[in-house]
């Protein structure tokens, strides 16, 4: 695998994944883009669901879900990319996930948060302070 400085990451509101069209239109929006790493808000998919989500050549996926069809999110990682996970958290209301690894021997978190339409700046100040506890904790 040659090894490469740069890695490049797409995001996208998908506003729910729940058609079968739609899927597909997005993985070919993902595999056009030719990136390394996509970030995708609002799937709508369920926590049984999580297997409808997948992308030829992207095998890594990871989701946060909840029990109804509403938030998710997503990281998708690419077969390009030796992406190796070392923790995960994941919100259980589908709002955030953040996963902690390494690429290429250099350590990397990746964070995808879907905020609340309705008190936004109040649910990402909490965010920000249960992102800062977690990393403390981690780190000690």
């Amino acid at each position: 695998m040659a090894i490469n400085k740069y890695i490049s990451i797409i995001s996208l509101n998908v506003n729910g994944l729940n058609t079968l069209i739609k899927r597909h239109r997005v993985a070919d929006w993902i595999r056009k883009h030719d990136s390394n790493i996509c970030c995708l808000q609002e799937t709508h998919l369920t926590t049984k669901d999580s297997c409808r989500l997948k992308v030829r050549r992207w095998k890594k996926i990871f989701q946060a879900n909840r029990k109804e069809k509403k938030a998710g999110v997503a990281i998708l990682i690419s077969d390009k990319i030796d992406f190796k996970m070392k923790a995960i958290t994941r919100d259980k209301e589908g709002h955030y996930i953040i996963l902690k690894g390494s690429i290429q021997q250099e350590d990397i978190t990746l964070i995808n948060i879907y905020a609340p339409n309705i008190g936004a700046p109040k649910y990402i100040k909490i965010f920000w302070r249960t992102l800062k506890e977690k990393s403390t904790a981690i780190q000690s």
